[in-house]
């Protein structure tokens, strides 16, 4: 499977939205078709969506017909906009922008500007799958034989757009290793990330997956039936509270309750040190209509209105460690994800 690559000077992605009933390419040549592809959710996941945005931002340049470096910087600013407002909580896309605006200013015509975007777009999806399958390697420790992992939302290949994800990317790996577990996959409402998304690649690694309601967590942790939590980041602060899909904190506070360790796996291109803590994380508000029907079908009465933020921030005093591929960091994140961050630079 490859959710996302680049052939041909085209944007090659497998479109989310239509799993698990039809695995659907979409071919993109025009930048604003990436741009939407990123609103819409047709790529997904904080990874995948940087690697994305580098790719559109290349199709943004090809589609300048100026010869003019500075009409070329100005019209290339515009579009770097365009994809800085599509999704605001993942940092990842973020980075991205900032790498491509550096590659932009180091550019003497716009022939070489598209040129050099390219061999970026390139390198940061090459740097990610590596990131990948290193913290994919480092985190498979802590999934012991005959666990059972709960996890969140849907974070692996289709959210990295690479080889292994993160929290599933560890999953993945140890299954690798031969390790006897089973995974416990919340269906993450309102959109059914877990349901549709992470069942549907569990059952092409051949891992044994129960696909639960959101609401059920608390029920099997209390009974025991959990051993460890392992979920996916779209961006941590610098003290190591971390922004996850929409019901993440929950499973934290009760992964806390119930003395379960609670791990998130995210490369370093999701830690944002600007920020102190995740008070300063912006969360994004979507549409009511996603909370109030399924597959085109009112579930509330009409004229009701419905909340969306795609995202919450789970506290740091809830997270037991957080894997990278430079190792597991742990408490006092402040001081440890700082030094490593700086080993790995």
């Amino acid at each position: 499977m490859k959710p996302l690559e680049w052939a041909g000077g085209r944007l090659i992605l497998l479109d989310q939205t239509a799993l698990p009933q039809g695995e659907i390419y979409l071919e993109i040549s025009d930048y604003r078709v990436a741009v939407n592809a990123i609103k819409t959710l047709q790529v997904r996941g904080a990874p995948a969506i940087g690697i994305a945005a580098g790719y559109g931002i290349v199709l943004g340049a090809q589609s300048l017909r100026t010869r003019s470096l500075k009409t070329f910087q100005r019209e290339m600013e515009r579009i770097l906009d365009d994809f800085a407002a599509s999704r605001p909580t993942a940092v990842n896309l973020f980075w991205t922008i900032d790498r491509m605006r550096r590659a932009l200013s180091r550019t003497a015509s716009p022939a070489e500007a598209v040129k050099l975007l390219e061999r970026e777009a390139k390198l940061i999806h090459r740097q990610e799958s590596a990131a990948m399958a290193g913290l994919s390697r480092m985190g498979s420790a802590l999934i012991g034989k005959n666990f059972t992992v709960l996890t969140h939302c849907n974070t692996g290949q289709l959210a990295t757009g690479v080889e292994y994800g993160t929290a599933l990317g560890v999953i993945k790996y140890a299954a690798e290793q031969g390790k006897n577990f089973s995974v416990y996959a919340d269906e993450t409402r309102p959109l059914l990330q877990g349901a549709r998304l992470t069942t549907w690649e569990l059952q092409r690694l051949k891992i044994p997956v129960t696909l639960i309601t959101d609401g059920m967590a608390g029920h099997f942790m209390r009974r025991g039936k959990i051993d460890c939590v392992m979920v996916g980041a779209d961006r941590i602060a610098a003290n190591g509270d971390t922004a996850n899909k929409i019901g993440t904190y929950s499973v934290a506070v009760l992964a806390g309750e119930n003395g379960i360790p609670f791990y998130v796996a995210a490369p370093f291109s999701s830690i944002d040190m600007s920020l102190v803590s995740g008070e300063g994380i912006p969360i994004e508000e979507r549409g009511m209509q996603e909370v109030l029907k399924f597959n085109g079908r009112s579930i509330a009465p009409r004229r009701v209105r419905a909340a969306n933020p795609a995202f919450d921030v789970t506290p740091h005093r809830y997270i037991t460690a957080i894997v990278t591929e430079k190792g597991i960091v742990r408490p006092p994140y402040k001081r440890n994800l700082k030094s490593t961050l700086q080993e790995v630079r």
